[in-house]
């Protein structure tokens, strides 16, 4: 089955392609992943603090991961693949990528305006002909409207 890899966190870029890769699954008769990729925590001296700073990064990566799951299901009927994991994002994509030949594409979303962001800018950069799988990157700047017209 056709599987869209989608990196998502709390920003309107995600939330963006979250979207179009819900309605590029729901038209070819795919699935989504979706991937919430949690960064270590600053090192804290004492392991109980460490541990509560950990423990809320967490939760709050899972109801990430929840809102954006229930909003797939409740868009178009489809229950998304979910990883939330703790690490570098790219290396966590690179890793789900190599395990998972159901994959067709990689969807990002790009800031509207600045830098692209940091996974855009790794994903499309000097290894970017070696993925195993399309990179689609959606643009920050389009409305929902125009977006489902695209997708």
């Amino acid at each position: 089955m056709r599987t869209y890899l989608v990196v998502i966190d709390d920003s309107e870029e995600s939330r963006l392609a979250q979207r179009f890769a819900t309605r590029r699954a729901a038209r070819t008769g795919g699935t989504v992943h979706i991937i919430v990729a949690l960064e270590r925590p600053a090192f804290v001296a004492w392991g109980g603090v460490q541990a509560t700073i950990e423990e809320e990064a967490r939760q709050q990566g899972e109801a990430v991961a929840q809102a954006a799951a229930n909003a797939i299901f409740e868009g178009a009927g489809i229950r998304p693949s979910v990883t939330v994991k703790q690490g570098d994002a790219a290396s966590i994509v690179r890793e789900i990528l190599a395990e998972d030949r159901e994959i067709a594409a990689l969807v990002l979303g790009a800031a509207a305006s600045g830098p692209p962001g940091p996974l855009v800018s790794h994903f499309t950069g000097d290894g970017a002909g070696s993925l195993p799988v399309p990179v689609m990157i959606v643009p920050g700047s389009l409305s929902e409207e125009e977006l489902d017209r695209l997708s």
